[in-house]
């Protein structure tokens, strides 16, 4: 039997970044996407490309996820995906009530910024994570990307997933009663 994807075969989700502030941060980003296995990763604004240089450990993921500059992240989503703004909003649907639709196209402002007005208005939701001030930008995918995860059929994925993901020095097991 094969071992089970994070993502479904009609599940699609790309991350936009609205001109990252940091390479690491989008290192990060791009470590997270990897460990949810998202499908891409789109950037705008040219802070980015000025320090690609990034010392973040990401795997590899860009080998296997393509990071794509775009002049505009509202042209790049994929057909009959679901525009997702997360942002701290007035009005916006608190992460853990919301449900995910299976073809997301999540947009996220800079650590040192907000999404525009006209980005949040040609969404089709928009949802925030509830904490007390606001959190790092790959924090924030990583939690966003875990909430999918969780609320998926494949939240409960076993020792075959632990085994195939884990460091390879790391052996531990929980002890049988």
């Amino acid at each position: 039997m094969k071992s089970q994807s994070l993502t479904q075969a009609k599940s699609h989700v790309s991350i936009g970044l609205l001109n990252p502030k940091s390479p690491e941060n989008v290192g990060s980003v791009m470590r997270a996407v990897g460990c949810y296995q998202a499908n891409a990763v789109f950037y705008t604004g040219k802070r980015y490309d000025r320090a690609v240089k990034y010392q973040t450990d990401t795997k590899n993921v860009e080998l296997k996820v393509p990071l794509t500059a775009v002049e505009c992240l509202i042209e790049s989503v994929p057909e009959n995906t679901k525009i997702v703004c997360v942002e701290l909003v007035e009005g916006a649907t608190s992460l853990p009530e919301y449900q995910h639709p299976d073809r997301a196209f999540y947009i996220l402002g800079p650590e040192d910024g907000s999404l525009s007005q006209a980005i949040v208005d040609k969404a089709d939701d928009v949802v925030y994570i509830p904490t007390v001030g606001c959190m790092n930008l790959a924090a924030t995918v990583n939690v966003l990307l875990y909430d999918r995860l969780a609320k998926s059929t494949l939240s409960n994925a076993g020792d075959a997933l632990i085994r195939q993901s884990r460091d390879c020095n790391n052996n531990v097991s929980v002890k049988s009663a």
